[in-house]
């Protein structure tokens, strides 16, 4: 009986003690357990729980578990899905090549409705458009289509949200679903969440974006560009702060931060524990809280401090004198410090998790920023310090080739996104990753020319290679005469008596027809005569028995000798991306006038090296003709003088470098054009006042002055020395 007693008594304990252990959650929410009324089961401890973690925070700090502007992964996806409904979207899905095969690349803009302001911001993007080369008033031509409503805020607190913007490009003919067509937006969503909605649905069009998420960008089909600020210049644009005397790259500061901080919100976390890295001697980073019309109901322990310290630096001096600058995210992903920083040479370091960088598919990042994670902060002023002083100058360099190329201007980002989606177009002839972040830029590299950098002035250097060891001569006629004068004789027997001339093309601009062979001198190298169009612009075509690499540009009543050709060819070479001649010009800025001044006068700078006898790469008659926008071979065209001067201004605005002067024997004369001649005064002074009306209006299309002046002249060795001239390799230039 006792032993039947026991067996009963360990049984129930074991039984107890399974539904202990495995029943014990059940179990607790009945009040005989607890005592007290069934209470909800916890969630996960809050991690800011003084029981559980000892904080060394203050709270006020550290982000809210259960914060209503952060959604959770599922949330933000099932957000995006909402949005972008067509998020699958690609060239080949939502794109309709056939448009661009006939007439090519060409872009439309929607007609401009009276009644429909749009922004300063947006009214510049358009504005690019219509001055880019690829801009069509026929929407038949287009390849893509740009809407005239403005896009670019769609916070719908803002003053310059567009309401019903669905209605109203759902009654676009041309809309199409959204095929086709090219969507600009610097801002997204609103107060709390800032999610990527647009408010209105996009269909299949591209969406250029500013602050693009990874999570909702479509990879080879949407572009991401930088956020920038309203009085972002249309054209030209400042130049970056790098200059030769800023080496040694280790600046004062090696790292900088001056902005707002977020008490809370979106954007938050970071910005609040930006401080723990300040060490106020090398890192200096400062936050301020006194941003927000309520910005005092929010204040925490720090923020007094904060708002003093704050006013003792000035950013702009910060800019100058730090190496890194950190750059967080705000409430969006991007912010306008980061153009800021590409600006000023200092290197950006990205604490943005998540954001798809500005034009990420051509730009190599990496070679340019240092990106780094939100959650890793306390780790970035060690990982900055090993990078080498080498490396450090590299970086440098690199934002200032960005800022450039790609950044300085509306036009440039607005050029840059349509240059990328061009090249999608055509992936076999698309431009290279080395061509976008190698001077001078995606943009100036045309692939309709080549895509192999070696065909290009730019790139011999890095290749080890040289351009071709010929030239071609290219002689422009437009005597009225119709005959062949001596001058014009006199050249095509000198340039052919070159070692180095592979052919002699004559342009004929004449109104009678060119003579007949056996009127012309016979030459050692072929001879081939072109028919112009009698226009000025015609001079820089892209003629295809143009073969060499260099190409003597010369006029009819240019006087050179063998050697003097010779000579400068040799140096060409050695300077394949300049304009190497002989007769120089100059400019200069007239305060009085207000204006930029033109100048023959011999000075000991030059800016200009006239066409009528000069080398440089045949790659700038594309370019010439291909890349600047139809209007400005109009201007030349109409002002009769003034295609040597566009050239070399697009030169320098390519290379950023003068051109070069080579010796002469004698001084070249500027020659007056037939449909200015007169008397002699009054045709040389209008001459002389056209080119100098030329050179303003140049200036104004491009934004800036391109022109680099230089006070450089090469001659050959021994040149006017007292050494006997049958010593000297090129004897002819002395006597």
């Amino acid at each position: 009986m006792q032993t039947r007693k026991k067996y009963i008594f360990l049984t129930f304990l074991a039984s107890w003690l399974l539904l202990f252990f495995f029943g014990g959650d059940q179990l607790r929410r009945f009040a005989f357990f607890s005592g007290r009324k069934t209470e909800a089961q916890r969630n996960w401890p809050h991690w800011t729980d003084r029981s559980l973690l000892k904080n060394f925070a203050d709270p006020e700090e550290l982000q809210r578990d259960g914060d209503p502007s952060l959604l959770s992964p599922r949330e933000r996806r099932a957000a995006w899905l909402s949005i972008y409904k067509n998020s699958r979207c690609r060239m080949e899905t939502c794109f309709d090549f056939s448009r661009c095969e006939k007439n090519g690349f060409k872009v439309f803009t929607y007609p401009r409705e009276r009644d429909q302001p749009i922004s300063e911001s947006y009214g510049k993007i358009l504005t690019s458009i219509e001055r880019s080369r690829y801009y069509t008033p026929d929407p038949q031509e287009a390849c893509v289509f740009i809407l005239s409503i403005d896009t670019l805020d769609r916070d719908h607190l803002s003053g310059q949200y567009v309401r019903n913007v669905d209605e109203k490009i759902r009654g676009f003919p041309l809309w199409n679903g959204g095929r086709n067509h090219l969507i600009f937006n610097l801002y997204s969503g609103t107060w709390p969440n800032y999610t990527e909605d647009l408010g209105f649905d996009i269909g299949q069009a591209i969406l250029a974006k500013a602050s693009f998420d990874t999570e909702s960008f479509r990879p080879g089909f949407d572009i991401s560009i930088p956020l920038f600020p309203k009085d972002h210049p249309q054209r030209g644009g400042e130049r970056g702060w790098l200059y030769q005397d800023s080496i040694p790259p280790r600046k004062k500061y090696l790292l900088v931060f001056k902005g707002k901080r977020y008490l809370t919100g979106i954007g938050s976390g970071t910005r609040n524990a930006l401080h723990h890295i300040h060490n106020g001697k090398d890192i200096i980073s400062l936050t301020t809280c006194k941003h927000g019309k309520d910005w005092e109901k929010h204040k925490d322990t720090r923020c007094d401090k904060d708002n003093v310290d704050y006013e003792k630096f000035d950013y702009q001096e910060l800019l100058r004198n730090s190496t890194f600058c950190i750059v967080p995210r705000g409430r969006r992903l991007g912010s306008f410090r980061f153009l800021e920083a590409l600006q000023a040479a200092c290197i950006p370091v990205l604490l943005s998790d998540g954001w798809e960088l500005p034009f990420a598919e051509a730009i190599d990042w990496g070679k340019a920023a240092v990106v780094g994670s939100e959650r890793l902060l306390l780790q970035i002023p060690s990982a900055i310090r090993c990078i080498h002083p080498e490396s450090v100058l590299a970086f440098q360099q690199q934002t200032q080739f960005l800022w450039d190329a790609y950044f300085s201007s509306v036009d440039k980002i607005v050029h840059t996104t349509l240059e990328i989606i061009k090249d999608r177009l055509s992936p076999h002839r698309s431009r290279s990753r080395f061509l976008w972040n190698t001077l001078p830029g995606g943009p100036l590299v045309l692939p309709d020319f080549s895509t192999h950098p070696g065909d290009f002035p730019f790139y011999y250097l890095q290749h080890g290679s040289s351009p071709s060891e010929k030239f071609t001569a290219f002689i422009r006629v437009v005597s009225q005469a119709g005959s062949l004068s001596q001058p014009i004789l006199r050249l095509i027997q000198a340039v052919s008596g070159s070692q180095y001339c592979a052919q002699i093309l004559v342009l004929w601009s004449c109104e009678k027809p060119p003579p007949p062979s056996g009127k012309w001198p016979q030459t050692t190298v072929p001879l081939t005569i072109i028919q112009g169009r009698r226009k000025l612009s015609d001079r820089f075509f892209p003629y295809t028995a143009i073969q060499t690499d260099a190409v003597l540009s010369l006029d009819e009543h240019t006087s050179l000798s063998t050697s003097e050709v010779d000579f400068a060819f040799m140096v060409w070479r050695s300077f394949p991306e300049r304009i190497v001649g002989f007769p120089t010009r100059s400019h200069f800025w007239d305060p009085e006038q207000g204006r930029w001044g033109y100048t023959s006068k011999w000075t000991n700078e030059l800016s200009i090296v006239l066409t009528a006898a000069a080398f440089y790469h045949r790659y700038y008659h594309s370019l010439f003709t291909e890349y600047l926008p139809a209007g400005l071979r109009e201007l030349v065209d109409s002002l009769a003088t003034c295609e040597d001067i566009l050239m070399n201004v697009l030169v320098a605005a390519v290379t950023k470098l003068p051109p070069i002067k080579v010796t002469q024997r004698k001084q070249h004369k500027d020659t007056v054009p037939q449909q200015v001649k007169g008397t002699a005064g009054a045709a040389g002074s209008r001459h002389f006042s056209q080119r100098q009306d030329c050179l303003n209006q140049l200036v104004d299309w491009f934004g800036y002055m391109p022109l680099v002046s230089s006070q450089l002249r090469l001659d050959p060795v021994l040149f006017k020395d007292q050494v006997s001239v049958l010593r000297k390799k090129y004897a002819r230039l002395e006597k």
